[in-house]
């Protein structure tokens, strides 16, 4: 009878040991893909944010050089976005 119960109990921490290497495992892989998801997330705003976002003042004032708006419209939009 003892054979049976020590047999039992061996294969249960050979079971556990597989479990608890799995388990490891999982903990690992989550890691891994929070990790590569906040990079990519983070990526993913510097992309955005690098775009050359241009000032609406300096848009006026280059349409306003180049000659595609007058000088009453420039001062329109000037007031509009000083608000």
């Amino acid at each position: 009878m003892m054979h049976g119960w020590g047999h039992g109990m061996g294969g249960f921490f050979g079971g556990g040991i597989w479990m608890m290497g799995l388990f490891w495992i999982a903990i690992i892989a989550v890691g891994v893909y929070l990790i590569r998801n906040s990079n990519n997330s983070n990526n993913r705003t510097e992309r955005i944010e690098g775009k050359s976002v241009e000032d609406p003042m300096e848009i006026a004032r280059q349409r306003y050089a180049k000659g595609e708006i007058s000088k009453e419209e420039f001062q329109e939009i000037k007031d509009e976005l000083l608000k």
